[in-house]
């Protein structure tokens, strides 16, 4: 097990890809062509009809972009279901989420399985009291396997004690903010490609040094998109009820493009890792020059809209103009 270090700094991501700068080309006649440098925002996105059913097929003539309410001309459009991806599978081992850890372990191991091809790569967390890197980047899912079954149940603790966030005055119970923070921050924002992290929680922060809001943002700069696997074990809670997170979750997978999934009677979790696995072979992605070209730092708000009026979009929320 390798624990995360402390971040205690935030580091900026681009939200925005600038191509290098090419050198200049010579036309027959001697004379210089000049290639300009330009700003591309990159969105990955899904469509559904209203049933839910991926839709397949569209064009960029089938959707339209808008950033802070005015439409942008898109300049690249493509198909992603080949693009690598890189996953990173955070799993609470909080004393809640002791009875599931099991069931976890073997619909993870089967996703993994499933869904990792060969320039694909996969991280795995488990976050308590702590957050570990329990797997760095790999795309063998013997050493996932390996790292799956190291996952043990990590009790809440109370003090001074260290641990990888400082929680000086709290006690430590699920971090699961500060995990989601360092996974963007330390892990995927220096990644480049689809880039998605998946959540298996109750959603019940206890500890975290940092806010949901400051979690969301880390996730945003390193545009990675969020889906959230809400599970919860009630008998865990006995009479007095619990595992009301699923409005944090809610909030940080639909800003960045995700979902939130409940496990149930009728919804398995090897069914909603089958749904996740179907949904990321099935994304777009488009790219557009923003009319507003400063590097200010500001949240500028992005929606994509299908030209049917019976699609649905499933897109990040926004970017970082940096």
């Amino acid at each position: 097990m390798k624990p995360f270090l402390v971040c205690v700094l935030a580091v900026s991501a681009f939200a925005q890809q600038t191509p290098p700068k090419p050198p200049q080309e010579t036309t027959g006649a001697g004379l210089p062509t000049i290639k300009v440098d330009v700003n591309l925002v990159n969105v990955l996105f899904s469509v559904r009809d209203r049933k839910g059913v991926l839709i397949p097929g569209l064009t960029k003539d089938d959707v339209h972009v808008f950033e802070d309410g005015k439409e942008q001309q898109i300049h690249v459009f493509t198909k992603e279901s080949d693009l690598p991806l890189t996953i990173g599978l955070l799993v609470d081992v909080s004393r809640s989420q002791e009875n599931l850890i099991e069931i976890e372990r073997r619909a993870a191991l089967q996703f993994f399985r499933q869904v990792l091809r060969h320039k694909d790569l996969a991280f795995l967390i488990s976050f308590g009291s702590e957050a570990e890197l329990v797997q760095d980047y790999t795309n063998s899912t013997k050493l996932l396997d390996a790292g799956l079954n190291q996952l043990r149940v990590d009790a809440p603790v109370g003090g001074f004690g260290p641990g990888p966030v400082p929680t000086i005055g709290q006690p430590r119970g699920t971090i699961l903010f500060d995990a989601v923070y360092l996974a963007a921050n330390e892990k995927l924002k220096g990644e480049v490609g689809r880039k998605a992290m998946i959540l298996i929680t109750d959603g019940v922060d206890q500890g975290s040094r940092l806010k949901l809001r400051e979690a969301l943002e880390a996730a945003q700069k390193a545009d990675c998109i969020i889906y959230s696997i809400y599970y919860v074990d009630w008998r865990a809670y006995g009479p007095f009820g619990g595992g009301g997170g699923e409005g944090d979750l809610k909030k940080m997978s639909e800003e960045t493009g995700g979902r939130v999934f409940k496990v149930d009677r009728k919804y398995s979790l090897d069914m909603i890792f089958d749904e996740i696995q179907r949904e990321m072979r099935s994304q777009y992605s488009l790219g557009y020059s923003p009319a507003n070209a400063a590097r200010d730092g500001s949240f500028r708000r992005l929606e994509i809209r299908a030209s049917h009026k019976d699609y649905r979009v499933q897109a990040r929320k926004g970017y970082y103009a940096q």
